[in-house]
């Protein structure tokens, strides 16, 4: 079996979902699911601090890409030690999670032999599936791929029967930061869709994009969720103050009816693997509560102030 570095969030999450944590050796600062992998030696480390706000963070990123220089850092003297015959990073973002760039950056010579680098570029739910396909087949794990793709599509395709025969859509603005706003791109806008929603920022298999006050209270949202990459709700919601600094929030259609809703944007919709699925059921319960109850309020998602 194949020693097994991952250093990116979804794609541990991926290798355990078809059995193989056994094969894991190492992983990065954000690999946190599931609860077994705590053990495993971290290999990686970002090189803003990551305690700052939401502005702070988005400056300190900024100031590095316009640098030239690496948003986080590869041990490389600890992938020496661990010497995996399989690296899973990824090229969709490299302000996200550690990119294939980075990995290239710690492959030192005495790295020998060079293992295999697998690199993910998801932008949409068709891409997850190819995720799973890709890390199978490097891990020679190719029919514990095509069970687990099977499965979570045919959880996916059930909730999104059900809920297209809803009588109602409401409009919803998935915020994937809060200051500046960025609206959720990528795999989102579908998540949106096929849970019963009219998405009304971002495009489908396209990166998130810079939002404008301006056009959110143009579009006027029925609900608005705040789910930022890399914070869970404790963390968003001591960052909803940079929202409500804003005169016009108040006058939102969504702030006036009570429908404005925190999710775990790390856990959840900001890590495409299998918990996207998860992230789906998430956003049927808020849309639809008085159809859908899959047991994610609370730890999933929240409402806003309560």
């Amino acid at each position: 079996m194949p020693r097994i570095v991952s250093l990116l969030a979804s794609a541990t999450e991926i290798v355990c979902a078809m059995g193989r944590r056994g094969d894991l050796v190492g992983r990065s600062h954000e690999c946190d699911f599931p609860a077994s992998i705590a053990s495993l030696p971290i290999c990686t480390r970002p090189r803003f601090p990551v305690e700052g706000t939401s502005a702070e963070i988005d400056a300190c990123v900024k100031s590095l890409l316009a640098a030239g220089e690496p948003i986080y850092e590869v041990d490389a003297r600890l992938m020496l030690e661990l010497r995996p015959d399989v690296i899973l990073t990824q090229s969709h973002c490299v302000v996200c999670a550690v990119s294939d760039e980075d990995v290239a950056r710690a492959l030192i010579p005495g790295l020998e032999p060079k293992p295999r680098v697998v690199s993910l570029a998801p932008n949409t739910l068709d891409d997850l599936w190819t995720s799973i396909a890709t890390v199978a087949e490097a891990i020679d794990a190719v029919a514990s791929g095509k069970a687990a793709i099977a499965e979570l599509r045919h959880r996916m395709a059930a909730l999104a029967d059900e809920a297209h025969g809803l009588p109602s859509r409401p409009s919803v603005a998935c915020l994937e930061w809060l200051d500046p706003l960025m609206a959720a791109g990528n795999w989102a806008p579908e998540l949106v869709e096929l849970a019963g929603g009219v998405n009304l920022f971002g495009v489908a298999g396209k990166h998130s994009p810079w939002l404008s006050w301006d056009d959110l209270v143009l579009a006027d949202p029925d609900i608005l969720i705040a789910l930022p990459c890399g914070f869970d709700i404790a963390r968003t919601r001591l960052e909803m103050p940079a929202l409500l600094r804003e005169p016009r929030y108040a006058s939102l259609r969504a702030v006036r009816n009570g429908k404005v809703f925190l999710a775990d944007g790390n856990q959840f919709f900001n890590r495409p693997g299998p918990r996207l699925v998860e992230s789906q059921e998430i956003l049927a319960e808020i849309l639809h509560p008085e159809r859908f109850d899959f047991g994610h309020h609370g730890l999933g998602w929240q409402r806003y102030p309560s």
